[in-house]
């Protein structure tokens, strides 16, 4: 792990969207398609901001979601909504978005044909994570129903996932497809966050989820 401290978040949103489009860069350099997957929540939200100004092959890149809420894009808790509010706009809209949710009531009869559309995307160019105070990332959260299941070494590509206390059922990639990203970054903000990220050092997997891919990120952090 690559830990980089920054003096103020500004500072350090400006910087990680340089560093995601130079190495969508050179992935579309390399290749003929991309791929880019972040995560939801507001935190990585003046990181879209930026990228989607950045002037890419943007038809070339497929933008997925580390994961999502079960709830269709019209909910405001989609992480979906975000993504193509802040990210897909601009030149970034010309990109193509693979969504994790599809219209059923349940996550299991769809994920066949998600997870479909996901592995044409794989391994992922250019990865960028979030981390809870509880030492989640994605939807491997301590606790979950299928954390185990999620975590090994032969998980599938997306799994559904249950938390007590989340309000909705969650579909997330895996372990194996997170760690086997091409580049990988993690942003956290905060000294709770700076706290746990060492705390989850020494702690197994399943109790810090966020070990499953410490080994090759680089972890941005400012106060």
């Amino acid at each position: 792990m690559k830990f980089v401290e920054y003096p103020d978040r500004e500072l350090m949103m400006f910087d990680l969207a340089d560093h995601l489009a130079s190495e969508l860069a050179t992935a579309l350099r390399q290749h003929e398609r991309a791929s880019l997957c972040v995560p939801g929540g507001t935190t990585p939200g003046p990181v879209f901001d930026v990228l989607s100004g950045v002037k890419l092959d943007w038809d070339r890149v497929s933008v997925l979601l580390s994961d999502e809420r079960w709830v269709p894009e019209s909910h405001p808790r989609s992480n979906g909504r975000l993504l193509r509010n802040r990210l897909l706009t601009g030149r970034a809209a010309a990109a193509r978005f693979v969504p994790l949710y599809a219209e059923a009531p349940e996550p299991e009869p769809a994920l066949a044909a998600l997870s479909a559309a996901i592995e044409a995307c794989l391994p992922i160019s250019v990865l960028l994570l979030g981390m809870g105070a509880d030492m989640h990332t994605a939807s491997l959260f301590p606790g979950a129903d299928r954390l185990a299941e999620a975590l090994a070494p032969d998980a599938p590509v997306l799994m559904p996932m249950r938390s007590p206390g989340a309000p909705e059922p969650r579909v997330t990639l895996t372990a194996p497809v997170l760690a086997g990203a091409m580049c990988c970054h993690i942003l956290i903000t905060g000294a709770e966050k700076r706290a746990a990220l060492e705390r989850a050092q020494g702690l197994p997997e399943t109790e810090a989820p966020v070990r499953a891919v410490l080994a090759n990120a680089v972890v941005h952090w400012a106060e």
